[in-house]
């Protein structure tokens, strides 16, 4: 439970960091180049996902609440929108108009998704830490930029993309899970 807990105070150290230190993190930048310096930042991030991953694996099974059994529905469709919404971050469309933190938003909707149907001591630490370091984040954001200055829509041709690479990474994530032992479609 250590290293889970550790991933995700890691995690969002290196993803506030610019945020909370912005003077340390342009002298970071300034003393070692933005290659490097944001280098750093992608290994800190890569050494917390690989923590979370194998702190999540290797937590024990400690129940506190039974999720309901219709709750894998809600999940399923709630991780499609999870999926675009992350995309929706990159992507040319109309839709990127749509949200201000839509990558953010992405991450939150997973984290409830993945809430509904895991009832344990671990993935309430790892799904109720990400939620709320998504919602911190957008926070953090907000009060530092300002107003949103919402982008100008794109084509649909973009969101039709989206919705394809949506569709196609839902199937490579559900067969992950399968892999993994999770089944994730009730």
């Amino acid at each position: 439970m250590t290293l889970l807990l550790l991933g995700i105070v890691l995690w969002s150290a290196a993803h506030a960091f610019k945020r909370v230190a912005p003077g340390m993190r342009a002298d970071l930048t300034d003393r070692f180049g933005a290659g490097p310096a944001k280098g750093f930042f992608a290994a800190l991030i890569g050494v917390s996902v690989l923590a979370m991953i194998l702190g999540f694996r290797g937590a024990p099974f400690t129940p506190v609440y039974t999720p309901p059994s219709w709750a894998v529905h809600v999940n399923n469709l709630l991780m499609l929108g999870a999926i675009a919404l992350m995309g929706m971050g990159q992507s040319k469309g109309r839709a990127r108009a749509w949200l201000r933190h839509p990558m953010l938003t992405g991450v939150l909707v997973w984290a409830v998704a993945h809430l509904l149907v895991n009832g344990d001591y671990a993935s309430l630490l790892l799904f109720g830490g990400m939620g709320l370091w998504a919602v911190l984040e957008m926070m953090m954001i907000n009060a530092q930029d300002g107003p949103w200055q919402r982008p100008a829509p794109g084509p649909i041709t973009g969101d039709l993309r989206l919705l394809a690479i949506t569709l196609v990474l839902y199937g490579v994530i559900g067969g992950i899970h399968a892999w993994l032992g999770y089944w994730p479609f009730g």
